[in-house]
């Protein structure tokens, strides 16, 4: 329903009896999230259930929701604002479900001693079944009140759990042998306890075996039947990490309570190292709330100030990670400050270049669209304002940036002020490599577990796991 630009009230000496007035109103997910946050009932039969659990396909909205809509028909409309509720029956006949579209009616009934009324109330659904009656006892307003029509804060209902999902899909495959390099803190320790409980790794331990058994006993978690191979300088694990990827005894690495830099100059070493023929790129993976599939960002950790051939190996090295978790075909943003291109900033010449190369096969299995600004690559309005037509822009799910600088800001903005929650995982080894940050708490690094597992499949088979149901992880 459209709002009016103003509200005017109807005063008690105004309101006239068989004065009406209706609103319409469907029922939605959120409408059930958030009134059970108000309300405090979280009672199953009226929640939608998360992916694999076990909760009812067809909530229930609450009865006092669907009561609280006479409310705003009396508050907004009719008598308008200034109105105060004196008491409410209410009678229900039938049960809302998520949406059903409602058509909430109060009619005066009776008019008594200054500034009481009675209402009638009345809420039936679109087939015209009445869902439930009853009587409003009111206050009037006395003055003529007129307010602008407020536009309510925008809030963000986490209701699509894609990690969740994504974990899911990677513990229907057989755990991929792990090791984890200094693993002797409780968060790097207990980001690998859990991912070896859900099955998705089967892990070796290289550290300092004092340290980590320290750290285990400090999770409560006994760690007596995993391998752990004691190195107690973080060089020589890293090195002995790195060893037993290049002989096969493990298929991916797992960073711990190591710094990045001296984990990484053991891998990038031409000899006795992980490189191939390809570029390393790190890849953001992040659950953001108001989002409705992942975001996928690079690089915001390994390539510092990548050149065109290394932002091609970074485009194509998100893709193949975001297909690898399911995306058909994503699209990709390439982020600069504008959306036109402007020879004073490079990166707007890079972007058209490889949306260039994309649209000639160079770069394969996405559509590539660039330069965009990061408003216009994420938000239909903001692309359409600015007259961009294009596949990509508003609906980019993955996101190339300029350079480390932007894409590490990026990733930790949305992080800590937008709530969202990030996985990673670098690619370009031998192996899949789970770069985790120290800080990075137990779920995230669960989730990068899952990342490897799924682009490992991807690496050796060429097409994504679609899961033993044959379930797509997320819509393109």
């Amino acid at each position: 329903m459209q709002k009016p630009a103003a509200i005017r009230n109807t005063t008690w000496a105004e309101l006239q009896v068989g004065a009406s007035a209706s609103l319409e109103r469907s029922c939605s997910v959120q409408d059930l999230y958030l009134f059970a946050h108000v309300s405090g009932n979280t009672n199953p039969l009226m929640l939608p259930g998360k992916e694999g659990a076990s909760a009812p396909t067809d909530p229930v909205a609450p009865s006092m929701w669907v009561g609280s809509l006479i409310s705003a028909v009396l508050g907004n409309i009719l008598p308008g604002p200034g109105t105060l509720y004196r008491a409410q029956s209410l009678r229900f006949h039938h049960r809302v479900r998520i949406g059903d579209k409602l058509r909430v009616t109060v009619t005066c009934r009776e008019k008594g001693i200054e500034p009481f009324a009675i209402f009638d109330t009345r809420i039936e659904d679109s087939a015209g079944n009445l869902i439930c009656d009853g009587v409003a006892e009111i206050d009037a307003p006395r003055t003529t009140t007129v307010t602008e029509a407020a536009d309510l804060p925008e809030l963000i209902i986490e209701h699509k759990d894609h990690f969740a999902r994504l974990v899911d899909l990677a513990s229907q495959l057989p755990p991929l042998v792990t090791v984890v390099v200094c693993p002797e803190d409780k968060n790097s320790l207990g980001g690998a306890i859990l991912s070896a409980q859900k099955g998705l790794i089967r892990p070796i331990l290289v550290g300092d075996a004092g340290r980590i058994r320290a750290a285990a006993d400090e999770l409560g978690t006994s760690i007596s039947d995993w391998a752990i191979v004691a190195e107690s300088d973080h060089g020589a694990a890293a090195a002995r990490a790195v060893a037993m990827a290049r002989t096969g005894e493990a298929g991916a690495i797992m960073k711990g309570a190591i710094h990045s830099d001296e984990l990484l100059a053991e891998i990038v070493k031409k000899e006795n190292g992980l490189r191939t023929l390809g570029r390393l790129t790190h890849v953001f993976a992040m659950d953001v709330p108001s989002l409705n599939t992942l975001l996928f960002i690079s690089d915001a950790a390994i390539n510092i100030a990548p050149d065109l051939l290394a932002k091609v190996e970074i485009v194509q090295n998100a893709i193949d990670l975001a297909r690898a978790c399911g995306l058909e075909q994503p699209r990709v943003g390439i982020l600069s400050a504008v959306e036109t291109i402007n020879p004073n900033i490079p990166s707007t010449l890079d972007a058209a270049v490889l949306a260039k190369m994309a649209e000639r096969g160079q770069i394969r299995g996405g559509l590539v669209d660039g330069p965009l600004a990061m408003d216009n690559a994420i938000d239909v309005e903001a692309a359409r304002t600015k007259g961009i037509a294009s596949l990509v822009a508003g609906h980019a799910n993955v996101l190339i940036v300029p350079n480390l600088e932007a894409g590490n800001m990026l990733a930790k903005e949305l992080t800590f002020v937008a709530r969202a929650e990030a996985a990673g995982l670098v690619i370009g080894a031998k192996v899949p490599i789970i770069l985790t940050s120290r800080a990075d708490n137990d779920r995230a690094r669960l989730a990068s577990c899952a990342l490897a597992l799924l682009y490992d499949v991807w690496r050796r088979e060429g097409r994504p796991f679609k899961g033993r149901a044959n379930a797509a992880l997320v819509a393109a």
